[in-house]
């Protein structure tokens, strides 16, 4: 009996750590494996590009945005517009590995695996073979219209087809450049610049919404019967001793929820968020997914709501009017407002259309595809409304396309540096059968989203419907 229960003992203790090992690989399969294979520091990433030539990168126009070439044995990576595109694309180098999209599709990028390659490169793996080929969503025109118009200002400009999710313009300043021999000139200098040159603005910076935010709210009070909301505006309103005022002082009187809106006004959305509580204005952000992390072809901040069930009242009123804690990213905004514009459904953004095979075969191919569905279309409606009446008559006439009808919704939002507000606007056009969404973000411009975004956004429509 002595013997039989070590027995037992042993045989308990050897399925336990079988168990603890199958638990570990299954747990490492469906959640480390995929991030141990794209991670920079994993050699073998690099072992096939010393046999295979990387795929280029197209925009969907055929632009290419990136390729390679042979040099000294071995390939080396070009990026004709250097700057540009180094938020999306990103880089490519043995020295400091690699990102965005060069990371993410790596695999197509390198992939070779049909038996009609290996026959037209040689079986005995001396001719380089060449790896997919991709095609983004991105149009090159629009990326330099973005560049253009932003003259150099902090910021981004993210534009995308609010019918199916893909993204046509993303682009982040400052920039730099990610060519490898730029970056290993000016790597220590970029990594110590205090305008941060690597952060990708359009997808991981985060900021204050601003005015844009009453998108959502104007959304949750009609969605809770509040459609005939009234304030009588006085240009400014105290609230549990705190005093919230309208840009500039401006009173406007009595005030309706579409009226308020046109003007973006603070005193009437301030109080809206108090009426609206917390449980409210927490779904108004989670309507728009301004409360997750968005799923996206490269690696996005998630937006933050950092407020429990209790809130003050100067928290509701701030977050009525986009201010307080409240954080998102310029492509959450874009969405918001290409959630309006296609009838309350939010649509899954994408940057890559394809991947080719040198010989023409598609290996990969994005669908479009439905993230969420925010509002009634009944709601959308209303609200694009409202979003139309406030660039033909309201704070984002600047906006303006002579025969399109353009809408869109201004912003401004306080941070850490006094009178340098962030300046906003988000949009889409056509009204009718909107082809593209647009969010616009200066920072720290000290002007209003309407003088300072407001005419980027436009050129940005106006680019895309030509």
């Amino acid at each position: 009996m002595k013997y039989n229960r070590k027995i037992v003992t042993v045989l308990v203790i050897m399925c336990v750590l079988f168990l603890s090992i199958f638990v570990y690989l299954t747990w490492f399969s469906l959640f480390r494996a995929d991030g141990i294979k794209t991670s920079n520091y994993n050699r073998r990433l690099w072992e096939r590009e010393d046999s295979v030539l990387r795929g280029t990168i197209f925009d969907r126009s055929g632009t290419r945005l990136a390729y390679s070439e042979l040099e000294d044995g071995g390939q080396k990576r070009v990026y004709p517009y250097g700057s540009l595109y180094a938020h999306v694309i990103g880089y490519n180098t043995r020295s400091y590995g690699k990102t965005n999209l060069e990371l993410a599709y790596n695999d197509y990028l390198l992939k070779t695996e049909t038996i009609a390659e290996i026959i037209q490169y040689g079986m005995d793996g001396t001719q380089m073979r060449k790896g997919c080929d991709l095609v983004t969503t991105l149009d090159h025109g629009l990326m330099e219209t973005a560049k253009a118009d932003m003259k150099g200002r902090s910021g981004a400009v993210v534009a995308l087809n609010p019918k199916t999710g893909e993204v046509l313009c993303l682009f982040s300043n400052p920039s730099f450049d990610p060519n490898e021999d730029a970056l290993t000139t000016n790597w220590s200098d970029l990594t110590l610049d205090e305008d941060s040159p690597f952060l990708a603005r359009a997808t991981k910076g985060l900021y204050p919404p601003g005015s844009t935010f009453k998108i959502a709210v104007a959304a949750e009070a009609i969605e809770s019967g509040m459609e005939d909301y009234t304030v009588d505006d006085g240009g400014s309103v105290r609230i549990d001793g705190r005093i919230f005022r309208n840009a500039g002082g401006k009173e406007y009187g009595e005030l309706t929820l579409a009226r308020g809106f046109k003007f973006s006004s603070n005193v009437l959305f301030s109080q809206l968020g108090v009426e609206l509580g917390a449980s409210r204005l927490k779904n108004a952000a989670e309507r728009f997914m301004i409360t997750k992390k968005i799923d996206f072809d490269i690696d996005t901040s998630a937006s933050a709501w950092p407020y429990g069930g209790n809130m003050g009242k100067t928290d509701l009123a701030s977050v009525g009017i986009g201010q307080g804690k409240l954080m998102t990213t310029p492509l959450n905004m874009a969405l918001v407002a290409g959630t309006i514009a296609n009838g309350g459904v939010m649509m899954k953004p994408y940057l890559v259309k394809s991947a080719v095979s040198p010989n023409g075969v598609t290996v990969y191919e994005t669908a479009p595809e439905a993230l969420a569905t925010a509002v009634p279309e009944e709601t959308a409606e209303k609200v694009a409304d409202y979003m139309l009446d406030c660039v033909e008559s309201g704070t984002g006439t600047n906006a303006r396309i002579r025969g399109v009808e353009v809408c869109g919704k201004t912003g401004t939002a306080q941070n850490e540096r006094e009178g340098k507000d962030h300046a906003w606007f988000v949009g889409f056009a056509p009204k009718d059968d909107p082809q593209i969404a647009v969010a616009v973000i200066q920072e720290y411009s000290g002007g209003s989203g309407g003088s300072s975004c407001a005419p980027v956004a436009r050129d940005i429509i106006a680019e895309w419907l030509r």
